[in-house]
C-alpha cells in the first residue's frame, strides 16, 4: 500500500466521532481502517466544548491508527449544514493555451473568477461545486481539460459557512494534532454513497437523522439545490425514553439500539428487558411494545417536521421519494414508519463497503468518495503522505509541518489558505 493513495475522512457528529481511511485505487475504493468514539463536546451539531471535542477526536484517531498500525497525518473534514448557504455562481475566462488545449490552469481561472462575489464579513467561502462546464457554447460537460477551445465557462454552486463555526472546527482538528486537507459539506457527501444518479435527477429528499440533528438535502436535475437542519434527531428519542423509564441516559441509549422499534404496530409484547430505576438498585421489567410507543410519537414528529421543511424550502412532489441514512436508521421500524408519514416510497441507505455497512458512516465514506473526484477536477492535491509510518517518522507539530505542506503545494484552495492564516 502507497501513503500516496490513501485518504483519511473526519465526521464530527453529536452522539459519535467517525474516522475512515480509505485506499483509492483506480478510482474505486478500499475501506482499509474505522474509528469511532463516543462525541462528548457537541450538542444539536455544534462544538459546544472544544477540549472534550479534541479529546473525541484523538480518541477516534487512535482507534483507526491502530488498526493500520499507521499514524494519522492529515485529514479532510466533513461540516454539517447547520450554518451553511448555497449561492449559484458564473465564471468566464479565455483558453490561454497557444494550442487551445484546456488545461487545469484554466479550470482553476474560471473557479477563481467565479467566487468573485460580495460574501458577507462573517461568512467564508468553503467550496465551489460545478453544475456543468461550457466550451465555446457547448455546455453540460463534466469535466473539460484536454478539450480544445477559446472560451471556458463554469455554472456552480458557491458553498459558504459561519467564520465562528468554521474556526471551532478547524482549531479542535488542529489541537488533535492533524491537518485539514480540504473541506467537504456533509450533505454533498452523503449524497454521493446514498444517491443513485437516477434519484438525484428525479428529484429527491435525502434526510439525515444523526444524533443531535436531522439534516434534509434537495437533490434536482444532478445537483443539491438546497439543504437545511432541524434540532432534532436520536438524542431525543434517547432522552424520551431516560425519562419514560425513569432509567439512566446510557441505559436508555442500550436500550433504544438493543429494543428500540419505531412502528408500534409491528412491535412485540413479549421482547422483555430489565432497566435499572434511576436513583435506586431496583430494576423493572419492561416490553418493547411500551418503549416503541415513545420512540414512534418522536420518530413520527421528525418526520413531520421534515416534511414541513421540505415544502418551506418550496419542493412539494419528489419523484424520487424520500432517502433515510444516519445512525437512527440502524433501528427496526424506521422505514414503515416513514413510509406511513410520508406517503410515498422511501428507502434506507447504507455504504456498500465491507467494514462500514452501517448507516451512521454515510457521511465518512462519502468524504472520501466526493472529496476525490471533486479534487481531479479542481486540480486540488490530496496526496501524499496523509498517512506516515509511525516507526519511521515521529508525529511533529502541525505548526511545522504546515509550512512544509505550503512550500511542496503552491496551487491549495481558499479553505488550506483559510486554515494557515487563522493559526498563524
Amino acid at each position: 500500500m502507497s501513503n500516496g493513495e490513501v485518504l483519511v475522512s473526519l465526521d464530527i457528529g453529536t452522539s459519535e466521532i467517525k474516522v475512515i481511511i480509505g485506499e483509492v485505487l483506480k478510482d474505486s475504493l478500499n475501506i482499509i481502517g474505522v474509528g469511532t468514539a463516543k462525541s462528548q463536546g457537541m450538542r444539536k451539531g455544534a462544538i459546544v466544548d472544544i477540549d472534550e471535542t479534541v479529546h473525541s477526536i484523538k480518541n477516534a484517531i487512535e482507534q483507526a491508527e491502530h488498526m493500520v498500525d499507521m499514524s494519522i497525518d492529515r485529514v479532510i473534514v466533513a461540516v454539517n449544514g447547520n450554518h451553511v448557504q448555497l449561492h449559484s455562481c458564473h465564471g468566464v475566462v479565455a483558453v490561454q493555451s497557444e494550442d487551445r488545449e484546456i488545461g487545469d490552469e484554466d479550470v482553476a481561472r474560471v473557479l477563481d473568477g467565479a467566487q468573485v462575489m460580495s460574501i458577507p464579513p462573517e461568512r467564508e467561502i468553503i467550496d465551489v461545486i460545478p453544475k456543468q462546464f461550457i466550451v465555446d457554447g457547448l455546455d453540460e460537460i463534466t469535466d473539460p481539460r484536454g478539450m480544445i477551445g477559446v472560451r471556458l465557462e463554469m455554472e456552480g454552486t458557491i458553498i459558504t459557512c459561519s467564520k465562528t463555526v468554521l474556526h471551532n472546527i478547524l482549531k479542535c482538528v488542529e489541537r488533535a494534532n492533524l491537518n485539514i486537507t480540504d473541506i467537504c459539506l456533509q450533505p454533498i457527501a452523503a449524497g454521493s454513497v446514498a444517491l443513485s444518479r437516477d434519484e438525484r435527477n428525479l428529484g429527491v429528499a435525502l434526510i439525515d437523522i444523526g444524533g443531535g440533528c436531522t439534516t434534509i438535502s434537495i437533490y434536482e436535475n444532478d445537483h443539491l439545490l438546497a439543504t437545511s437542519v432541524i434540532p432534532l434527531g436520536g438524542d431525543n428519542i434517547t432522552k424520551d425514553i431516560s425519562i419514560g423509564l425513569r432509567t439512566t441516559t446510557e441505559e436508555a441509549e442500550d436500550i433504544k439500539l438493543n429494543y428500540g422499534h419505531a412502528y408500534f404496530e409491528s412491535a412485540l409484547e413479549d421482547e422483555t428487558f430489565e432497566a435499572t430505576i434511576i436513583g435506586s438498585n431496583h430494576k423493572e421489567i419492561y416490553n418493547q411494545l411500551q418503549i416503541s410507543d415513545m420512540i414512534e410519537a418522536r420518530l413520527e414528529e421528525i418526520f413531520e417536521l421534515t416534511e414541513k421543511e421540505i415544502n418551506r424550502l418550496g419542493f412539494h412532489d419528489l419523484r424520487g421519494g424520500y432517502v433515510l441514512t444516519g445512525g437512527t436508521m440502524k433501528m427496526q421500524g424506521v422505514l414503515e414508519l416513514a413510509q406511513d408519514v410520508f406517503k410515498s416510497n422511501a428507502r434506507i441507505a447504507i455504504p456498500d463497503y465491507i467494514g462500514v455497512r452501517e448507516p451512521q458512516y454515510t457521511v465518512g465514506v462519502g468524504t472520501i468518495q466526493f472529496a476525490y473526484r471533486n479534487a481531479k477536477i479542481q486540480g486540488k492535491d490530496l496526496f501524499p503522505s496523509l498517512i506516515v509510518n509511525e516507526q519511521q517518522i515521529p508525529k511533529q507539530r502541525k505548526s511545522n509541518k504546515q509550512q512544509q505542506i505550503a512550500d511542496e503545494e503552491p496551487k491549495q484552495s481558499k479553505v488550506a489558505n483559510f486554515f494557515k492564516s487563522f493559526f498563524e
